[in-house]
């Protein structure tokens, strides 16, 4: 056989080696695999309004920590009339234990404890977030919120949450928005960070306030 033929043969051959071992990997990297299951639905509020603000948050994210105490006001001043939702957008690139963050709150809430959990992960993101092991503290987080800690570790590496995360981060990608965290939806409207800060550039309870209340009037006219 020519010599020629032979080493075009050759490269061929190894250019499918490496897009199979490229595939094999991709498989087994947590941030970009399995997101074929349904987007979590992690809720808090009555919504009786029928009115919805989802965040797409990162654990790890400082900014996402500054709105963290004005969303827990405005989920309490509006629980009896809007629906909040957490969902995943773990930043690796810029946040290295962001999924790993996204994993401890999502095997908590195979427990019921999601959003005590979610807590949890900001009160002390300057713990955890600049470990070189997080997953420590996420199991005395779980010991201290009452988990079967064994249950919890097992829930914490399996497939099942790093499939939610990647649903998640899935959902995240058709809305077409650029990736950034925070980044909220009402009622499946983009709301600009820069629309929810006041003049000093401070998360803003009167900003969020005025938002719901408009769609709250708009929702009930319909």
């Amino acid at each position: 056989m020519d010599k020629r033929l032979l080493s075009i043969l050759a490269i061929i051959a190894a250019v499918f080696v490496g897009i199979a071992v490229f595939s094999g990997n991709s498989k087994n990297n947590n941030s970009s695999s399995g997101s074929s299951s349904q987007a979590t639905n992690h809720v808090q509020g009555q919504g009786s309004s029928g009115v919805k603000l989802v965040e797409y948050g990162d654990y790890e994210c400082p900014v996402c920590l500054a709105y963290y105490p004005l969303l827990k006001q405005v989920s309490a001043k509006y629980n009896a009339t809007i629906y909040f939702q957490f969902r995943n957008l773990p930043l690796v690139q810029v946040h290295p234990n962001a999924f790993a963050g996204a994993r401890a709150a999502e095997a908590a809430g195979l427990q019921n404890k999601y959003w005590e959990m979610h807590d949890k992960l900001y009160d002390n993101q300057s713990a955890w977030a600049t470990s070189s092991s997080p997953t420590s503290y996420f199991n005395q987080y779980a010991k201290d919120l009452g988990l079967d800690v064994s249950k919890f570790k097992i829930d914490y590496a399996s497939s099942q949450v790093n499939t939610a995360i990647n649903a998640d981060l899935a959902a995240f990608k058709q809305t077409g928005q650029d990736q950034g965290t925070p980044t909220f939806f009402l009622d499946d409207k983009y709301i600009s960070n820069s629309q929810l800060v006041d003049q000093n550039g401070q998360p803003s309870m009167d900003k969020f306030s005025q938002f719901i209340d408009n769609e709250i009037a708009t929702k009930s006219k319909q």
